[in-house]
Protein backbone atom coordinates (compact mmCIF):
# COMPACT_ATOMS: atom_id res chain seq x y z
CA UNK A 1 0.00 0.00 0.00
CA UNK A 2 1.49 3.66 -0.57
CA UNK A 3 1.70 6.13 1.62
CA UNK A 4 -1.37 8.47 0.71
CA UNK A 5 -3.75 4.79 0.63
CA UNK A 6 -2.64 4.43 4.19
CA UNK A 7 -2.80 8.02 5.09
CA UNK A 8 -6.40 7.73 3.13
CA UNK A 9 -7.80 5.07 5.04
CA UNK A 10 -6.29 5.56 8.93
CA UNK A 11 -9.17 6.15 11.50
CA UNK A 12 -9.53 6.38 14.65
CA UNK A 13 -10.18 3.01 16.09
CA UNK A 14 -12.59 2.80 19.16
CA UNK A 15 -13.36 -0.69 18.65
CA UNK A 16 -10.63 -3.38 19.90
CA UNK A 17 -10.55 -7.12 19.88
CA UNK A 18 -8.77 -8.65 23.06
CA UNK A 19 -5.99 -10.17 21.36
CA UNK A 20 -2.82 -9.58 22.90
CA UNK A 21 -0.38 -7.36 20.70
CA UNK A 22 2.79 -8.85 20.36
CA UNK A 23 6.44 -7.35 21.75
CA UNK A 24 8.04 -7.60 18.20
CA UNK A 25 4.71 -5.82 16.81
CA UNK A 26 4.77 -3.01 19.64
CA UNK A 27 8.18 -2.43 19.15
CA UNK A 28 7.84 -1.76 15.86
CA UNK A 29 5.38 0.98 16.27
CA UNK A 30 7.68 2.58 19.53
CA UNK A 31 10.08 2.56 16.55
CA UNK A 32 8.00 4.54 14.09
CA UNK A 33 8.20 7.24 17.11
CA UNK A 34 12.36 6.93 17.78
CA UNK A 35 12.80 7.78 13.62
CA UNK A 36 10.03 11.06 14.06
CA UNK A 37 11.40 14.12 12.71
CA UNK A 38 12.08 16.66 15.67
CA UNK A 39 13.12 20.27 15.63
CA UNK A 40 17.05 20.36 15.67
CA UNK A 41 16.74 16.42 16.25
CA UNK A 42 16.46 17.16 20.22
CA UNK A 43 13.89 14.38 20.25
CA UNK A 44 12.26 15.84 23.86
CA UNK A 45 9.44 12.44 23.48
CA UNK A 46 9.24 10.25 26.20
CA UNK A 47 6.43 7.28 25.57
CA UNK A 48 5.08 5.37 28.69
CA UNK A 49 3.60 1.65 27.44
CA UNK A 50 0.58 1.05 30.06
CA UNK A 51 -1.12 -2.57 29.52
CA UNK A 52 -3.45 -4.15 32.31
CA UNK A 53 -3.59 -4.09 35.45
CA UNK A 54 -4.65 -1.26 38.29
CA UNK A 55 -2.44 1.64 37.15
CA UNK A 56 -4.50 1.39 33.52
CA UNK A 57 -7.60 1.28 35.46
CA UNK A 58 -6.73 4.39 37.05
CA UNK A 59 -5.76 6.17 33.71
CA UNK A 60 -9.06 4.57 31.83
CA UNK A 61 -10.74 6.87 34.37
CA UNK A 62 -9.30 10.27 33.01
CA UNK A 63 -10.83 9.64 29.75
CA UNK A 64 -14.54 9.84 29.89
CA UNK A 65 -15.20 7.40 27.23
CA UNK A 66 -15.84 3.73 27.74
CA UNK A 67 -14.33 2.95 24.68
CA UNK A 68 -10.98 2.92 26.10
CA UNK A 69 -11.00 0.21 28.31
CA UNK A 70 -11.53 -2.30 25.06
CA UNK A 71 -7.71 -1.29 23.64
CA UNK A 72 -5.16 -3.52 25.39
CA UNK A 73 -2.54 -0.99 25.08
CA UNK A 74 -1.99 2.75 25.72
CA UNK A 75 1.00 4.80 24.93
CA UNK A 76 1.28 7.56 26.83
CA UNK A 77 3.24 9.96 24.91
CA UNK A 78 4.98 12.80 27.02
CA UNK A 79 6.79 16.07 25.93
CA UNK A 80 10.03 17.13 27.97
CA UNK A 81 9.66 20.79 27.86
CA UNK A 82 13.01 20.84 29.31
CA UNK A 83 14.98 19.47 26.58
CA UNK A 84 12.57 20.78 23.57
CA UNK A 85 14.35 23.32 21.07
CA UNK A 86 13.26 26.65 21.29
CA UNK A 87 13.03 28.75 18.51
CA UNK A 88 14.98 32.86 19.14
CA UNK A 89 11.91 34.17 20.23
CA UNK A 90 11.23 31.73 22.80
CA UNK A 91 8.56 29.01 20.72
CA UNK A 92 8.82 25.83 22.30
CA UNK A 93 9.00 22.75 19.30
CA UNK A 94 7.67 20.42 22.26
CA UNK A 95 4.18 19.71 21.37
CA UNK A 96 5.63 19.78 17.64
CA UNK A 97 7.97 16.61 17.85
CA UNK A 98 5.22 14.84 20.33
CA UNK A 99 2.47 15.47 17.53
CA UNK A 100 5.16 14.28 14.78
CA UNK A 101 5.94 10.89 16.97
CA UNK A 102 2.24 10.39 17.75
CA UNK A 103 1.17 10.60 13.87
CA UNK A 104 4.25 8.17 12.96
CA UNK A 105 3.04 5.59 15.44
CA UNK A 106 -0.45 5.79 14.06
CA UNK A 107 0.63 5.31 10.61
CA UNK A 108 3.00 2.58 11.43
CA UNK A 109 -0.34 1.17 13.49
CA UNK A 110 -2.15 0.90 10.34
CA UNK A 111 0.57 -0.22 8.16
CA UNK A 112 1.00 -3.20 10.28
CA UNK A 113 -2.45 -4.44 10.52
CA UNK A 114 -3.38 -2.37 14.22
CA UNK A 115 -6.01 -0.01 14.82
CA UNK A 116 -5.39 3.28 16.99
CA UNK A 117 -6.71 6.36 18.48
CA UNK A 118 -5.55 9.88 19.16
CA UNK A 119 -7.14 11.05 22.22
CA UNK A 120 -6.08 14.36 23.88
CA UNK A 121 -9.49 15.02 25.91
CA UNK A 122 -7.93 13.33 28.95
CA UNK A 123 -7.06 15.04 32.43
CA UNK A 124 -3.34 15.19 32.15
CA UNK A 125 -2.81 15.86 35.81
CA UNK A 126 -3.93 12.90 36.39
CA UNK A 127 -1.99 10.74 34.25
CA UNK A 128 1.15 12.58 35.14
CA UNK A 129 0.42 12.11 39.31
CA UNK A 130 -0.50 8.37 38.28
CA UNK A 131 2.45 7.56 36.37
CA UNK A 132 4.86 9.71 38.66
CA UNK A 133 6.08 12.53 36.08
CA UNK A 134 8.06 15.24 36.75
CA UNK A 135 6.98 18.77 36.12
CA UNK A 136 9.20 19.31 33.02
CA UNK A 137 7.30 15.83 31.46
CA UNK A 138 3.92 16.11 30.12
CA UNK A 139 1.69 13.48 29.40
CA UNK A 140 0.45 15.47 25.47
CA UNK A 141 -1.16 12.57 23.63
CA UNK A 142 -2.58 8.89 24.61
CA UNK A 143 -2.53 6.54 21.38
CA UNK A 144 -5.35 3.65 21.86
CA UNK A 145 -3.76 0.92 20.43
CA UNK A 146 -5.06 -2.71 19.40
CA UNK A 147 -6.17 -5.11 16.85
CA UNK A 148 -9.47 -3.10 15.02
CA UNK A 149 -12.89 -5.06 15.94
CA UNK A 150 -14.19 -4.14 12.62
CA UNK A 151 -17.65 -6.03 13.39
CA UNK A 152 -20.38 -3.81 12.53
CA UNK A 153 -17.59 -0.51 12.01
CA UNK A 154 -18.85 1.38 8.83
CA UNK A 155 -16.86 4.39 7.06
CA UNK A 156 -16.26 7.35 9.37
CA UNK A 157 -18.34 9.95 7.64
CA UNK A 158 -15.25 12.86 8.92
CA UNK A 159 -13.56 10.97 6.38
CA UNK A 160 -15.86 12.09 4.06
CA UNK A 161 -15.45 15.69 5.35
CA UNK A 162 -11.63 16.16 4.37
CA UNK A 163 -11.58 20.00 3.27
CA UNK A 164 -10.14 20.01 -0.46
CA UNK A 165 -6.73 21.64 -1.03
CA UNK A 166 -7.71 24.47 -2.19
CA UNK A 167 -8.96 25.40 1.19
CA UNK A 168 -5.49 24.50 2.90
CA UNK A 169 -3.16 25.30 0.39
CA UNK A 170 -1.35 28.79 -0.65
CA UNK A 171 1.07 29.41 -3.37
CA UNK A 172 3.31 32.05 -1.98
CA UNK A 173 1.59 34.64 -0.13
CA UNK A 174 -1.43 34.30 2.12
CA UNK A 175 -3.86 35.78 -0.56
Amino acid sequence: MSFLELAGTRHSCRSFRHDPIPDNVLQSVLEAARLAPSAVNYQPVLIIVVGDGELRDSINSSYEKDWIQNAPVLLVVCGDHSSAWRRSDGKDYCDMDVALAAGYMTLAAGDIGLGSSWICDFDAMQVSKLLGTPSHIEPSVMLALGYPDDAGVTASPARERRKALDEIVRFGRYV
